[in-house]
């Protein structure tokens, strides 16, 4: 029978992952702190964050439509528009944490500087604001986008650079106008900056480099927000669906080739696409030009795999981010090229009061991919969920492993792409109800009293 003492539980972070962590173990009385390095809630949709945690730039829009980004449990407001602004997003996560009480259990600014684990089980955890404290349960859920990743290209860039992750806006953090500028990228951020700079009225000569090229999908189809079509089934073959989409891609967005853009590497839905209404648009009206890989640098001089060569001002490097996990001792958990592996994405095998929450690329979206992770750690912090054995948890991973990223180019881009659909039915259907079966036969894991 699951025990009526439940753990001391600690979350790091308060953006999307960890609210909604502590909304739903607040909902089965958990008690729980919430440790943030920031002086609000929000995380990577924190604008201009103080922590330097938020990759937001100021004209931002979510690519994910209002009707696929809503938490099931507090729907996004009807008048939002299609696709909301940053401002929209981080007043909504506001309105989240003030309908469910969440900003009681945050502590504002006190990050967590170590964790370590006891050896009896339990956690003791250093802060930024209030020393040493110890838990039962920890609940790691700082994200994914916030540690940029640069390329490493042969020779050396003698002008500006930054990465995307720091960009603001056309004069911010430096004066975007008038110069030769390159945008190293072809994902999301990449497109919008280099549809931002490319404007005639800034004056710019814009180029855009990508190693892999990508498929381009529109945001709207036939009038409506395109994925508001996207829902995959868990009871057709997923090989057939992703053939179904490859095949109506070209018919609803033309090939990338179509636009100038390189041919992509691999075929659609063989790695993220990039959604993108004006991308097409700009090339097409000649304000941007598309180029392959980089060859190497040299002083204002970036060389092409194709043989060709220009001079610029500035690279913006949009090139993703590392998953990093700085509280960490280096020999305890780490993610070289941002493999990690986790049980459903939230357990790593042999430490069992541990959790994580939001690694993932979630398509189409994070916020009901971190709301299903939820109600597994909720059932598992209060003694009504069971993890499987070890040996049966290394061979969930390569499953889910090959069922998500086995079709998938390999990058470190795509290391913790999966399919919400499948994963929450995975969990909803399969994992929950065996779990609870194994915490009624066996006993769940004590978790609770770990610690003094």
């Amino acid at each position: 029978m699951p025990s009526t003492a439940t753990p001391r539980t600690a979350i790091i972070g308060a953006g999307i992952s960890g609210l909604t962590a502590s909304k739903m173990l607040g909902d089965y009385g958990v008690d729980r702190v919430c440790f943030e390095s920031s002086d609000r809630i929000g995380g990577n949709w924190a604008f201009g964050n103080p922590n330097g945690h938020s990759s937001a730039y100021r004209s931002l829009h979510i690519d994910t439509s209002r009707h696929q980004l809503s938490f099931r449990d507090f729907p996004m407001p009807e008048h939002y528009p299609h696709f909301p602004h940053h401002t929209q997003i981080k007043d909504y996560l506001e309105s989240y944490a003030e309908a469910f009480d969440l900003t009681s259990a945050i502590e504002f600014e006190n990050g967590v500087e170590h964790a370590r684990r006891l050896p009896d089980g339990g956690w003791e955890l250093t802060t930024t604001g209030s020393g040493t404290r110890r838990f039962d349960l920890l609940v790691v859920a700082n994200g994914h986008h916030w540690d940029p990743r640069y390329p490493q290209f042969p020779g050396e860039f003698t002008g500006q650079t930054l990465h995307s992750h720091h960009y603001i806006d056309p004069e911010t953090p430096l004066n975007f106008r008038d110069k030769r500028i390159l945008v190293v990228g072809l994902g999301n951020s990449a497109a919008d900056i280099s549809v931002e700079l490319s404007t005639k009225a800034l004056g710019n000569e814009v180029m855009i480099s990508t190693r892999s090229g990508a498929w381009i999908v529109p945001k709207y189809f036939a009038g409506t927000p395109a994925d508001k079509y996207y829902k995959t089934s868990p009871h057709i073959p997923l090989s057939w669906q992703r053939k179904a989409m490859q095949l109506l891609q070209p018919l609803s967005a033309g090939h990338p080739t179509d636009y100038g853009l390189p041919e992509p590497n691999h075929k659609f839905f063989e790695a993220h696409p990039t959604q993108s209404v004006e991308l097409p648009l700009r090339l097409g009206s000649g304000d941007l030009t598309a180029k392959p890989n980089v060859a190497r640098l040299d002083g204002e001089t970036v060389h092409f795999t194709d043989g060709t060569s220009a001079d610029f001002d500035v690279i913006i490097y949009a090139t993703g981010y590392n998953i990093t996990f700085p509280f960490f001792a280096d020999d305890f958990i780490s993610a070289p090229e941002n493999k990690i592996r986790l049980f459903k994405r939230m357990f790593k095998p042999g430490i069992d009061d541990l959790v994580f929450a939001g690694f993932a690329q979630a398509t189409p979206t994070l916020f009901p991919f971190v709301e299903a992770q939820a109600r597994l750690l909720a059932a598992y912090a209060t003694g009504h969920y069971q993890l499987p054995s070890l040996p049966q948890m290394e061979d969930a991973i390569d499953a889910d492993h090959a069922k998500f990223l086995g079709h998938m180019h390999p990058s470190a881009r795509h290391t913790q792409q999966l399919d919400h659909y499948l994963y929450e039915h995975d969990l909803r259907v399969r994992e929950l109800p065996a779990g609870r079966a194994r915490a009624a036969r066996f006993g769940a894991t004590s978790l609770a009293g770990r610690v003094a």
